[in-house]
């Protein structure tokens, strides 16, 4: 399974799976809880900001 479909779909399921460990580590607690979340949010809105805003 890492021919076209890891290629096609391995970027939204990252960005699923990133999501999804953000959204639940900013529900289960407080401090480092916290900058986990940020960083699992962030991390899909940087890497499309970036892939955005690169130049060719």
């Amino acid at each position: 399974m890492k021919g076209p479909f890891m290629r096609m779909w391995g970027a939204p399921i990252l960005f699923g799976v990133l999501t999804t460990m953000g959204l639940v580590s900013a529900l289960v607690g407080d401090g480092v809880w916290d900058y986990l979340s940020a960083a699992a949010l962030g991390a899909p809105v940087a890497a499309c900001a970036w892939y955005g805003l690169r130049r060719r």
